[in-house]
């Protein structure tokens, strides 16, 4: 089951991704570093599936 975390992760890192690329074609390094980021936070943010366990757990 997907949740709203789950969810919001894969969408920042989507945007992440876009801002990143756009940050390399550009030059950008301030762009570039930020959709790094983005990327990351969404990362760990997808991982929602622990909260779900500990949902069900409960």
């Amino acid at each position: 089951m997907v949740n709203k975390d789950q969810v919001a992760g894969v969408a920042k890192q989507a945007k992440g991704s876009v801002k990143q690329t756009a940050g390399k074609a550009t030059g950008n390094r301030r762009a570039e570093a930020e959709g790094d980021v983005d990327k990351a936070t969404g990362k760990m943010q997808a991982y929602g599936d622990v909260k779900e366990k500990v949902k069900k757990a409960l």
